[in-house]
């Protein structure tokens, strides 16, 4: 009887239907374009679900094809040097070191996985603004850092912005805090003529970034 009973248990639970994982919402409060839909969402979520459940970080992630930082979305996907997803999520940058408490977002290499981890005040960042970081930290998928690398990521990351802050205006929230981080980058960007000579300084001026070599492999100085 209890041989019965359990295969009974088990034919039931055969043909119970399998819940599909959705990702989680976008934070309340948070615009983004009307076109990034829940359904929109679940319908490019299997594309990528190894990389994150945060839908903020999904249309982050949809917003960089057809522009510069596609290349960067594509690293995140797994083309980079370690031929695996770069697992993206938001976490407490003071865990890692305390030193990284106020950045805005760390790239990390444990073992042959990259990692970005942004810093939990940009949950309610605009997805385009999400969208820019994520270009300059995709760049990093190695151990090493140079002030060349840093200068191309900045770079990249300006570019994006002042993209995407054309085609989704509603993104461009001047009062947030990683909208203002991008304006900066999209001045200095523009001051330079479109060209990296103003955020080369900025870099080079960064407090961080003191002691990083001028070169680092992939990054030769070209600016």
């Amino acid at each position: 009887m209890k041989k019965l009973l359990l295969l009974l248990v088990c034919l039931t639970l055969l043909n119970l239907p399998v819940l599909a994982k959705k990702p989680y919402p976008v934070p309340p409060g948070v615009k983004v374009p009307a076109k990034f839909t829940d359904q929109y969402i679940e319908d490019v979520y299997d594309e990528y679900k190894k990389v994150t459940d945060e839908s903020l970080i999904i249309i982050a992630l949809e917003m960089l094809k057809n522009t510069d930082g596609d290349f960067s979305r594509k690293a995140i996907l797994g083309y980079n040097l370690t031929g695996y997803p770069i697992k993206i999520q938001f976490k407490d940058l003071a865990s890692l070191n305390k030193s990284y408490a106020n950045f805005d977002a760390v790239g990390w290499k444990k073992k042959k996985k990259l990692f970005i981890y942004i810093n939990p005040k940009h949950q309610t960042a605009p997805p385009a603004a999400i969208a820019a970081l994520l270009s300059h930290e995709a760049l990093h998928q190695d151990e090493y850092n140079s002030l060349s690398e840093e200068t191309f990521a900045w770079t990249m990351e300006a570019v994006v912005w002042t993209d995407l802050a054309d085609v989704y205006p509603e993104c461009n929230v001047e009062s947030n805090a990683l909208v203002k981080r991008e304006n900066t980058l999209k001045k200095l960007f523009e001051k330079g003529g479109h060209s990296p000579k103003y955020i080369k300084k900025a870099v080079y001026q960064n407090k961080g970034y003191q002691g990083l070599p001028i070169t680092s492999p992939g990054f030769k100085e070209k600016f």
